[in-house]
């Protein structure tokens, strides 16, 4: 009975060893992966402070050589669509930028319409028709920069294919007309 409780430690003793070991060899594959992913995110961070700084640098020379791409000073800097967990439902955030130093406030509205295809047919639909956004909750003022946001819902049949934005900035005591339209391919991630 000795015997055969001295070869089950022996066995036990044997099962531990190559356990610590497993440990010891999985702890070591964790701390390689762990400094694997920081710098992947600090590779990612810089990436992101390049796009940033690279788009800063587009804006100025768009400014200069496309000024069709701005309205009265005014550019569409970021048009992101954002699916939600239901079906066919999404956010969208659109980012207004002034890029000329004025004193004066940039007044007007945005359209939104989201071109494709509705029953095997070429069709145009407005946001404002499939959400809660109207004009007043599309309408921006601001002297710097604006985040405009809201939900919406496609009809179930259709199927986008690209979205145009403008900003409208009608004549005013203050200001000229202008219209600036953007077209951006659809994507359910960010965009513009």
């Amino acid at each position: 009975m000795i015997d055969d409780q001295s070869q089950r430690l022996d066995k036990l003793y044997s099962a531990n060893e190559k356990a610590k070991s497993m440990i010891n060899t999985l702890q070591v594959e964790l701390e390689i992966e762990r400094q694997a992913n920081q710098k992947a995110q600090q590779a990612l961070r810089s990436v992101e402070d390049d796009h940033f700084s690279l788009k800063k640098e587009l804006a100025f020379y768009e400014k200069i050589m496309a000024p069709e791409k701005q309205a009265n000073g005014i550019v569409i800097d970021e048009v992101e669509i954002i699916p939600t967990t239901s079906k066919n439902h999404y956010r969208i955030r659109v980012v207004l930028v002034q890029q000329q130093q004025s004193k004066r406030y940039a007044k007007g509205h945005v359209e939104v319409l989201f071109n494709g295809s509705l029953l095997d047919r070429p069709a145009t639909v407005n946001i404002s028709n499939i959400s809660e956004l109207d004009k007043k909750s599309l309408s921006f003022s601001f002297q710097y920069f604006q985040v405009l946001e809201g939900e919406f819902t496609l009809p179930d049949e259709f199927i986008p294919e690209k979205v145009d934005v403008s900003a409208i900035l009608p004549a005013g005591k203050w200001q000229k007309y202008h219209r600036l339209d953007e077209s951006y391919p659809w994507s359910n991630n960010k965009q513009g």
